[in-house]
C-alpha cells in the first residue's frame, strides 16, 4: 500500500490516520468563504500548469497518448472546470431564497449549500488526469477535503498525480492513496461523507454497496453501450468526421465513445466508406503517432476476443485501409475495426466495447434502433445525426440516456453549464460546473418563522381550529 501526502505507519491504520486528519480539517473548513476556496482552485491550476511536462510523459507511458490529445482530453477539461468554478463560485455559494407557500406564509426560507465533509474520489485509467482532477475541483469548490484514489492501471500518471497534489495541498486537505483493488476496498470501509466513483457499472455496484454500510452519498459516473443513429437525411460528411473522432480518440477507451452505429440502409454504404476514410485520415493507415494504445495486455486480449467471437458468429470485419483489428502486442496496438453482420447475441453487441471496434447495423425504420436502445440498459450517451427535427424529437422522446449529442459526439462533456452523468446502469448523479458543486454539497433548508399563522392551528382542536383547517384544505 502506497500513501502519498503524509507519513503513515502503513496498512489500515495509516488510512484511518489520513481519514481522521481530514475529518478534523473538514470541520474547520465548513465556514470557508469563496475567497479561500478560489485560492485553492488557483493552487490546483498552478500545479497542473507546473506539472504539465511530467503529466504528458506519464500519459504517453500509460496510454500512448500524444501531447495534443492530452491537452484536448486531459488538461483542457480540467483547466476549464477550474476556471468556470472560480468565475461562478460566489454565486453558487450564495444562499437561495425559497418563496413561501400558502402553508408557510409569514416565514422566510433559504437553501444553504454546505460542504459534505470528507470525500473519496476513485478515478479510472482511461482519462487519469481529467477524471481525477475534475471531481477534485468540484470537491474543493464545495469546501470539502478529499482523498483521491487513482487507478493502478495507469501507474505513471497515478505517481505524477500523487507528487503534484502532495506539493499543492497539505495532506489533511488533499491526499492521494495509490494501490490496487485491496486498497480501494480498505478505503471503502471508511465512513466517507461522499464518494465520487468513475468506472464500470459492475464496480459501481460494489462501491454503492460499500457506501450503503455508512449511508454515504454517492456520485457514480459509469458507462454502457452508447449508440449512434444516422438518419437518411443526415450530413454524412459531418457525421463521418464526428464518429471517427469520437470512436477512435484514446483508442476507443472513452466512456461516452460511440459504441455501435445504427445507419439508415439508404446511406449505409456511403456513411461507412466515409467513416473509414476519415479514420485513416485522422489516425493514419496503419495507425501512427496520433493513435493511442490499449491500456494493458488484459484489455488487449479482451478486445481480440470480441473480434474473434464476432468472426466465429459470421460477422465481417474491415479496417480503415489496413486489416481491421490488426494487432501488435508489443506496442499494445489494435487497428480500428468495423464490424458488420454481428448477431445480437455476440459479445461485441452485448458488452461495452471500450476499444477501437465499431459494429455497424443498418436499419429501414427509425423504430428499429429505438427498440434496440430500449431493450438494453440505459446508455451514458446517445448520438443522433439527422436534419429532420421530427426524427430527432422522436428518438429523444422515446429513449432514455445520460446525455444526448445531436450532429456531434462527446462534445456535451465539455459544456460547463450542462449536467454530465448517467441514468440507472450508466450512472447516478451529475458532475461538472454547478452540478459538480451540488454533488459535493448538502442542500440545507433553513426556515425562520416571522409571523406565520401556524400557532393558530395548534391543539386543542376547537371548532374554530377545525374550521380553519378545513378552509386551508380548500385553498392549498
Amino acid at each position: 500500500m502506497d500513501v502519498i501526502g503524509t507519513t503513515i505507519s502503513g496498512g489500515i491504520a495509516g488510512l484511518e490516520a489520513i481519514f481522521a486528519g481530514q475529518r478534523a480539517r473538514a470541520l474547520a473548513l465548513r465556514g470557508s468563504d469563496a475567497a479561500a476556496r478560489i485560492g485553492k482552485l488557483r493552487a490546483l491550476e498552478a500545479a497542473v500548469q507546473a506539472w504539465r511536462p511530467r503529466l504528458y510523459a506519464a500519459l504517453q507511458d500509460d496510454l500512448g497518448k500524444p501531447e495534443t490529445e492530452a491537452d484536448l482530453s486531459e488538461i483542457l477539461p480540467v483547466l476549464a472546470e477550474l476556471r468556470h468554478a472560480r468565475r461562478h463560485l460566489k454565486a453558487w455559494m450564495t444562499p437561495q431564497r425559497a418563496a413561501p407557500t400558502l402553508a408557510t406564509l409569514g416565514t422566510r426560507a433559504r437553501i444553504r449549500h454546505e460542504p459534505r465533509g470528507v470525500c473519496l474520489i476513485i478515478s479510472p485509467w482511461n482519462y487519469p488526469v481529467n477524471l481525477a482532477l475534475g471531481p477534485l475541483a468540484s470537491a474543493i469548490a464545495a469546501g470539502n477535503t478529499a482523498i483521491v484514489k487513482p487507478s493502478e492501471m495507469a501507474p505513471a500518471t497515478s505517481a505524477a498525480l500523487a507528487g503534484m497534489l502532495a506539493e499543492a495541498f497539505p495532506p489533511e486537505e488533499v491526499s492521494v492513496v495509490e494501490g490496487d483493488a485491496a486498497v480501494a476496498t480498505a478505503l471503502l470501509d471508511l465512513p466517507f461523507d461522499h464518494i465520487f466513483f468513475t468506472g464500470s457499472p459492475a464496480i459501481g455496484k460494489v462501491v454503492m454497496a460499500a457506501a450503503a454500510r455508512h449511508l454515504s452519498s454517492v456520485t457514480l459516473e459509469l458507462g454502457g453501450k452508447s449508440p449512434v443513429i444516422v438518419d437518411e437525411g443526415a450530413d454524412l460528411a459531418r457525421a463521418a468526421k464526428a464518429i471517427a473522432w469520437g470512436k477512435f480518440t484514446n483508442c476507443g477507451q472513452t466512456c461516452i465513445a460511440p459504441d455501435h452505429l445504427h445507419v439508415h440502409e439508404a446511406v449505409h454504404d456511403e456513411l461507412v466508406r466515409r467513416v473509414r476514410a476519415e479514420t485513416a485520415r485522422m489516425y493514419g493507415a496503419p495507425p501512427g503517432a496520433d493513435y493511442g494504445r490499449i491500456i494493458n495486455e488484459r484489455h488487449f486480449d479482451r478486445i481480440l476476443r470480441l473480434l474473434d467471437d464476432a468472426r466465429g458468429r459470421g460477422a465481417t470485419i474491415e479496417g480503415a485501409t489496413v486489416e481491421g483489428g490488426a494487432a501488435d502486442r508489443a506496442r499494445r496496438l489494435i487497428a480500428p475495426a468495423f464490424v458488420s453482420g454481428a448477431p445480437r447475441e455476440s459479445a461485441v453487441m452485448q458488452e461495452e466495447i471500450f476499444g477501437p471496434v465499431l459494429p455497424v447495423i443498418p436499419f429501414r425504420d427509425i423504430a428499429g434502433p429505438i427498440a434496440a436502445i430500449n431493450a438494453a440498459p440505459k446508455p451514458l450517451a446517445l448520438y443522433i445525426f439527422a436534419r429532420d427535427q421530427r426524427v430527432i424529437d422522436r428518438v429523444i422522446g422515446e429513449t432514455s440516456s445520460g446525455g444526448v449529442g445531436i450532429n456531434t459526439t462527446m462534445l456535451h462533456f465539455m459544456h460547463g453549464n450542462l449536467p454530465f452523468g448517467g441514468v440507472n446502469n450508466s450512472g447516478i448523479g451529475n458532475a461538472h460546473g454547478i452540478y459538480g458543486f451540488r454533488a459535493f454539497s448538502h442542500e440545507r433548508a433553513v426556515l425562520r418563522d416571522v409571523a406565520s399563522a401556524t400557532p393558530m392551528l395548534f391543539p386543542p382542536y376547537t371548532k374554530r381550529v377545525r374550521m380553519m383547517v378545513k378552509a386551508v384544505l380548500r385553498l392549498v
